[in-house]
């Protein structure tokens, strides 16, 4: 047997012995003999994978329904319809109109199915009024109430032309390039409360103020002023007050306990710890003036959010109701950087922006401008607004004792009245009525095109027809009419033709 085998223990190996591993010879590189060539580029150019852009994360806010401002969309649904035929209307000479012709604006008006407008029109006998002049031809017009207040709206906003000046102005120092397409203007022309030809009339009038240049997309508005006065907005002036008020409150009251910094938000709203502490820190954040210089801000930052944020708010300042569309401001989306997904980031703030989904397109709301679906503070084109929807809310037939007619209706005390008659639960319940046809649909009793018989006042209708003045879409029903004296008694001379609810009949 070898005698290796017999050893308990072979021997150390001699690297471990340090005489021996300084006099081993070390490892050679096997690749030292190798050739080292320079780095040659490819034949054909690499493409290369651009770099994401850091976004700054941002949670989200679970939305809650608010059914005060969500009543706000609700009521002004007939007075949306009832506005849409005045314009029409008033274009016309001398604010008459057939009914043949306004067929023709369907589609302006939203309706999609053929609808019977003589009943459509005697929905609303505060504003209309249906005429026939000669055979077979029916008009309509304004009542003397409510042309008197469209002729008071004009007046209005022609001695407001400065205020409007103002508006644009203010709007053209927050975009970047000082200069906005006219048709994007229009836009958000009546919220601001603009005249209808504004370019033609204010673009024109004051040059100093502003020019019409030629863009890729058509003619816009450039600013040629800039006034540092009207650099200040809403909310840094708010802050002022805010200010002055906090210092007249320590000046009275002594040894007062320190307030802390609180988030003001919506009644009802449940956030999560981390959803509240992230709308603090954005408060925190300074403030960035909407008429700053933003083109250096990275989109996707916090900074350019802040700034944005500080943009909606100051237009919804400037326009009358302190609403407006979401859509009229993603139209700016250029002008302002604005992000693709603005909705969303209005809705992620919800201590400033309500954003409503009630209507065909959803509205924002200036949260601090509205208290239990009032505007805190009111115009007079708002004050103007409140007399026409107390209008609209004239019934054709109305009740025993409350009779209500379009000179009441436009009073001190009507506009009140009648928009304390629905309160804003019964607005809340028409979950379905968002569009301008379910609204036609309501006012016409939910019945079908099937129901309808055509010929009394809509297009393509038979000449040779005589006009149906039926109100009712069903086929006329027999009403018993009685005989009564002035007195309630059925015997006498002086007999007064009554339906059988009580109320007279007028005498042909």
């Amino acid at each position: 047997m070898d005698a290796k085998l017999l050893l308990p223990f072979p021997s150390a190996p001699a690297a471990l012995h340090p005489a021996a591993a300084a006099a081993a010879p070390k490892t050679l590189f096997l690749g030292a003999s190798l050739p080292l060539h320079p780095r040659t580029p490819p034949p054909f150019p690499l493409r290369l994978r651009p770099r994401p852009a850091v976004v700054v994360a941002q949670a989200a806010v679970k939305r809650r329904k608010e059914v005060p401002f969500d009543n706000v969309i609700q009521r002004d649904k007939k007075l949306k319809l009832v506005l849409k035929l005045r314009n029409i209307l008033v274009t016309q000479p001398d604010r008459v109109m057939s009914l043949r012709d306004l067929g023709r604006f369907r589609r302006d008006l939203g309706l999609t199915r053929k609808r019977r407008l003589i009943a459509l029109l005697k929905k609303f006998p505060g504003v209309f009024e249906v005429v026939e002049e000669g055979v077979y031809s029916l008009k309509f017009r304004l009542t003397p109430a409510a042309e008197r207040l469209y002729l008071d709206e004009l007046q209005l906003k022609n001695e407001s032309e400065g205020l409007a000046v103002t508006k644009l102005r203010k709007l053209l120092m927050m975009s970047l390039e000082k200069r906005i397409l006219i048709e994007k203007i229009a836009h958000l022309k009546h919220d601001l409360g603009l005249p209808p030809e504004f370019r033609d009339t204010i673009c024109l009038r004051y040059p100093q103020y502003f020019r019409i240049v030629r863009m890729d997309r058509g003619p816009g508005l450039e600013l040629t002023h800039w006034d540092p006065e009207l650099a200040v907005s809403a909310a840094e002036l708010a802050e002022e007050e805010n200010r002055a008020r906090a210092a007249e409150e320590r000046n009275l009251i002594i040894d007062r306990p320190l307030k802390f910094n609180r988030v003001k938000l919506p009644k009802g709203l449940k956030l999560t710890r981390g959803e509240a502490r992230r709308i603090a820190q954005f408060n925190e954040m300074p403030y960035i003036s909407p008429y700053a210089d933003f083109s250096h801000l990275r989109s996707g930052s916090a900074e350019k959010e802040k700034h944005a944020c500080g943009v909606v708010h100051e237009i919804l300042s400037l326009t009358v109701e302190k609403r407006t569309l979401v859509d009229h401001l993603t139209h700016f989306r250029e002008e302002f950087r604005f992000s693709q997904s603005l909705r969303g980031m209005i809705i992620r703030h919800p201590d400033m922006f309500y954003v409503s989904f009630k209507g065909d397109r959803d509205s924002v709301f200036l949260r601090e401008a509205y208290k239990d679906s009032q505007l805190v503070e009111k115009n007079k084109l708002v004050l103007l607004k409140e007399k026409m929807r107390a209008l609209v809310a004239v019934p054709r037939f109305p009740r025993r004792g409350g009779a209500w007619t379009s000179e009441e209706a436009v009073g001190a005390n009507g506009a009140a009245q009648l928009s304390n008659e629905r309160s804003d639960e019964e607005y809340d319940d028409d979950e379905g009525l968002s569009d301008m046809e379910d609204l036609i649909s309501e006012l016409s009793g939910g019945k079908s095109d099937a129901d309808y018989q055509w010929g009394d006042g809509w297009f393509g209708e038979n000449d040779d027809a005589p006009p149906d003045f039926a109100d009712d879409d069903s086929s006329p029903q027999e009403v018993k009419v009685t005989m009564k004296n002035a007195d309630g008694s059925a015997n006498g001379k002086a007999a007064v033709p009554v339906f059988p609810d009580g109320r007279p009949r007028e005498r042909w």
